[in-house]
């Protein structure tokens, strides 16, 4: 079974930018969907941003317009640039892969927006 695993986070300034990246330890195109998922303190785990195998994106309007989502197949790896950072962008990262059978998460990475 293929693998993720993210990396990426850090400490950042609000204003800032950071780069997540999550690396498949197989083919990310077994994938019907990957995505990105935080989970603040407390708070239920929400969708960021998704993308099909065939390329469709969606965001969560939190994000849009300074979050990307991209992907490398050569390289097996999913990116999600994120821009002017705020600080309740601050959350635990999961990339996530779904396939017609099963969903697999990373581990997480953690982003701390501060002030």
């Amino acid at each position: 079974q293929v693998q993720l695993v993210e990396s990426g986070g850090g400490l950042v300034q609000a204003g800032g930018s950071l780069r997540l990246s999550c690396a498949a330890t197989g083919s990310i195109f077994s994938f019907n969907v990957m995505g990105w998922y935080r989970q603040a303190p407390g708070k239920q785990r929400d969708l960021v941003a998704t993308i099909s195998r065939g390329g469709t994106i969606n965001y969560a309007d939190s994000v849009k317009g300074r979050f990307t989502i991209s992907r490398d197949f050569a390289k097996n790896t999913v990116y999600l640039q994120m821009n002017s950072l705020k600080l309740e962008d601050t959350a635990v990262y999961y990339c996530r892969g779904v396939t017609s059978t099963h969903s697999t998460w990373g581990q997480g990475t953690q982003v701390t927006v501060s002030s």
